[in-house]
């Protein structure tokens, strides 16, 4: 760390305290070259996770979209928010680990829609039925019978 009043690159810690509910460090320095202290703080650089939309744009990931979808598409049925918070949780991780901090609108929907075929067909049918846009009910015909193996 270099001193703030002589440039020294030579110090010593004097002192170090966690601060803000242990997410920040204080530390007590002293310029082992000038002798006068300065303080130092750390903390953890936390890089948002974006979400690449279909026109190119970014923007801030957000858990309480998903989550709220999932929650229309499954309305009065017999999924568990447990069940909703665990798909969230994936669709998290995976852009955390796997995309490295973004991931595309598409492929959320399409995580969804994997994991809502597994949970409840009839919450799958109601989210893919927005997310792929369809125009007449043979669209929803034709997604069922390929639901149903067909």
């Amino acid at each position: 760390m270099r001193c703030p009043y002589c440039g020294a690159n030579k110090d010593r810690v004097v002192d170090s305290r966690e601060i803000k509910n242990g997410t920040e460090i204080r530390r007590r320095r002293e310029c082992l070259v000038c002798g006068k202290r300065f303080t130092t703080y750390e903390r953890i650089e936390i890089i948002p996770l974006m979400v690449i939309k279909k026109d190119g744009s970014r923007e801030a990931f957000s858990r309480e979209k998903i989550i709220k979808g999932l929650l229309k598409a499954c309305e009065k049925r017999p999924v568990s928010m447990e069940a909703l918070e665990t798909v969230a949780d994936e669709i998290e991780n995976f852009a955390e680990k796997e995309r490295k901090g973004e991931i595309t609108t598409r492929e959320i929907g399409e995580i969804i829609m994997e994991r809502l075929r597994r949970l409840d067909k009839v919450a799958y049918v109601r989210f893919a039925s927005v997310y792929k846009e369809f125009r007449d009910v043979d669209e929803f015909y034709r997604e069922i019978e390929v639901l149903k193996g067909g």
